[in-house]
């Protein structure tokens, strides 16, 4: 078994081989994964060397005291967050062995084909279809609110390949190549300014068969683990004390002491507390994700990022009063990444209303907690036995 000390042991050779002030970063990454410490928990062969999941903390921490350049994980959040723990579920050798090196090195960007303009919720109605021929699935359809489509080289999507079974069990999981005719990108501006979102039309895209991750009709299944590691990705996220959004805040409290009122004050302290303790209850869950694969309860986490996001920002418009109206760039742009810390408070206010709705509704997600958290009884559903053709439209 790999511990603590091999793995330092690992890092300090790594970096003497490699002295990230006299390697170029992209050389540095590839030494990195196939020393195994891009992610160590991950098989050996694939950027891991199998060991406990909590160890990378160890090597991150070698690394980043030495200066070593990280993949920037902002920038393919998608690709390490969805879509490689699928792929290393689901995937064939052959599938783990072409995608997950440049994955993690940040050589591919990865973008998430799911929601549909009539299946963002309930996301199992979908209607893009995936029709077999021969070795080749050929796939109609549309998709929206797609993160970095505009600058992915490769996709995950899910289509429906079986339309005389209910909604749920018709369903398969692809790759995508976002390079391939027949995928359309269209921008969609947001209330930001920003076009960092897109719609994506696929006609007659084909896709190989050997670029399918599980079985013909499994595909719910198998979004399952992008979902759960999604959620976990986007609500769990390591972050220091007064990491996100509420840092921003706290300064702006601490160095305009005539901004502050006793009703403000009151707000902060109470939302500054909620950060910290959503702060600790992600890294009780990083710790929990040892012992296998994220559950419901990165459902929750989620939920509180989005409202806790929502709040802070609104406290942190009131706080600076007409300041807070002003917003600095309304022009059109496609942004590789979401910026939250790095632009003012209109922004964090404006971009925030999306994280109710991203990575899965509140609302759906309240369901989630209350059914496989909390064990309340389910809502009542008329369509799970349908076939999905049948279905009222």
């Amino acid at each position: 078994m790999t511990d603590a000390a091999e793995l330092r042991i690992r890092a300090q050779e790594l970096l003497a081989a490699h002295p990230p002030a006299e390697t170029d970063r992209s050389d540095f990454l590839r030494a990195r994964f196939d020393a195994g410490l891009a992610w160590v928990h991950y098989p050996q062969g694939l950027g891991g060397l199998g060991a406990p999941r909590s160890l990378q903390a160890v090597v991150d921490a070698e690394l980043t005291a030495a200066g070593a350049p990280d993949n920037d994980p902002r920038r393919i959040g998608i690709g390490l967050g969805m879509a490689a723990p699928t792929i290393l579920t689901y995937g064939s050798d052959e599938v783990k062995q072409r995608f997950l090196r440049p994955l993690w090195i940040g050589e591919e960007v990865w973008c998430q084909l799911f929601s549909e303009p009539g299946a963002g919720s309930d996301l199992a109605a979908l209607g893009t279809r995936a029709v077999r021929d021969g070795d080749e699935w050929v796939v109609n359809g549309q998709k929206v609110w797609t993160s970095s489509a505009h600058v992915a080289r490769w996709a995950i999507l899910i289509a429906r390949t079986d339309p005389d079974l209910p909604k749920h069990q018709g369903i398969t999981y692809f790759i995508c190549d976002m390079t391939d005719p027949g995928v359309e990108v269209r921008p969609l501006r947001q209330l930001t300014g920003e076009a960092e979102f897109n719609e994506v039309f696929l006609t007659d895209v084909r896709i190989p068969d050997a670029h399918r991750l599980g079985e013909p009709g499994e595909g719910w299944k198998v979004a399952q683990t992008t979902l759960m590691n999604e959620r976990v990705s986007i609500g769990g996220m390591r972050l220091p004390r007064e990491g996100g959004m509420i840092g921003p805040v706290a300064q702006t409290w601490r160095e305009r002491p005539e901004l502050r009122t006793h009703d403000l004050h009151q707000r902060l302290l109470t939302l500054w507390v909620e950060a910290e303790v959503s702060r600790l209850a992600g890294e009780r869950l990083r710790q929990q994700l040892v012992a296998g694969q994220p559950g419901p309860e990165g459902s929750g986490m989620k939920l509180a990022f989005a409202r806790l996001n929502q709040e802070i920002s609104g406290l942190e418009v009131e706080l600076l009063g007409e300041e807070g109206l002003l917003y600095d760039d309304w022009t059109m742009r496609r942004p590789e990444l979401v910026d939250f810390t790095g632009r003012e408070a209109g922004y964090r206010y404006l971009r925030s209303k999306g994280n109710s709705i991203e990575g899965g509704t509140s609302e759906v997600l309240l369901n989630i907690v209350a059914e496989r958290v909390l064990g309340l009884p389910a809502e009542p559903r008329s369509d799970k036995d349908i076939a999905w053709k049948d279905l009222a439209r």
